[in-house]
């Protein structure tokens, strides 16, 4: 049977950032806007229907460039990640100066700003029932947990069991799992009070669980995304091509269109899309030119962080998706008009 028909076409160009992308995120519910974080220690919130594909950046520093609806800056290193509430009304940052910001959508405050790790933090999620806690992931090694109701500034919990930095995380069902350099993959059961390991033997960049939550999807330096299975750490599928380079910089994946592909960025300004069951190379994309590229045999040479494809979001409830780029832009992909 053929593939779904996939979004390949840009339908937008998010401008306005000085520094590469290193977050995006979609708005929770009908997912009308796109959230961005950047080396230039800004958030920026988005509206991809008002900016067209050639839009370029006013030359007005004061006005916003197309499609942009507000900045977020209280940073005062690269952002790192983004992570968005069930409603829309907060949302998580993470960078380099060692601190887990929650923020006010509406009034672009910081509600929370945690600290206590001792070096970047390179995630932030929500989790619990309700949103109530946020869980944080370090290059000092450690995950924190982190209360979103109270008042508290001191974790609740503390989880120091990697040996290297932790680059991400993904919280479910009384369950985190992190993602880290030591090559391992570990699921803590709160619950139980248990903590699995699962060794990949390459650096983990980034995790993504399966909508039925017994799939990992792991990204590694090695350049091959990784399908585990959740419950006993079992390969499920590989996913690699002849163009496919991720061996030194921390790139995200992400599933997508119902948990049937598998996106990710690379090291040398390329997307990837691979069919999940098949392990196939469906579409390779250049997102600095804003366009798929076609056939095998490719030569793509990469010419350092300003091509690097660091994050990708595929949205939850249409044929759509966002690389972010070392170049400062987000290109938005969806399907032919």
């Amino acid at each position: 049977m053929p593939p779904a028909p996939f979004p390949t076409t840009p339908i937008a160009r998010l401008t306005g950032h000085t520094g590469p992308v290193h977050a995006v995120a979609y708005s929770s519910g009908s997912a009308s806007y796109i959230l961005t974080g950047s080396a230039d220690r800004t958030v920026r919130l988005y509206n991809p229907s008002k900016a067209p594909p050639s839009s370029v950046a006013p030359t007005n520093s004061a006005t916003y460039p197309p499609g942009q609806i507000t900045k977020y800056a209280a940073h005062g290193y690269e952002i790192l990640s983004i992570d968005v509430d069930s409603t829309n009304d907060r949302f998580v940052s993470t960078g380099g100066d060692k601190t887990v910001f929650l923020w006010d959508v509406k009034t672009a405050q910081t509600l929370r700003r945690w600290t206590g790790h001792a070096g970047r933090v390179n995630r932030g999620v929500f989790g619990g029932e309700g949103d109530s806690v946020v869980v944080s992931a370090s290059y000092d090694g450690t995950v924190k947990i982190w209360d979103a109701k109270s008042n508290a500034y001191k974790p609740i919990m503390t989880f120091d069991e990697a040996r290297d930095s932790v680059t991400d995380i993904v919280v479910a069902d009384g369950e985190i799992i992190s993602g880290s350099v030591d090559g391992r993959v570990r699921s803590y059961d709160l619950r139980m009070g248990m903590c699995q390991v699962d060794v990949i033997g390459h650096p983990v960049t980034s995790l993504a669980l399966s909508k039925k939550g017994t799939e990992l999807l792991v990204s590694s330096l090695d350049s091959t995304v990784r399908l585990m299975d959740q419950t006993n750490g079992q390969l499920l599928k590989a996913y690699r091509d002849e163009v496919f380079v991720n061996t030194e910089l921390r790139v995200r994946s992400t599933l997508g269109m119902n948990d049937s592909v598998v996106v990710s960025g690379s090291d040398d300004g390329m997307a990837f899309a691979w069919d999940l069951l098949e392990g196939e190379c469906l579409h390779r994309f250049k997102h600095s030119e804003m366009r798929e590229v076609r056939g095998k045999g490719l030569s793509v040479s990469g010419k350092g962080k300003k091509d690097v494809v660091s994050a990708v979001a595929f949205c939850p409830i249409r044929k759509e998706w966002a690389s972010a780029g070392g170049d400062g832009s987000v290109v938005v992909w969806g399907m032919n008009a």
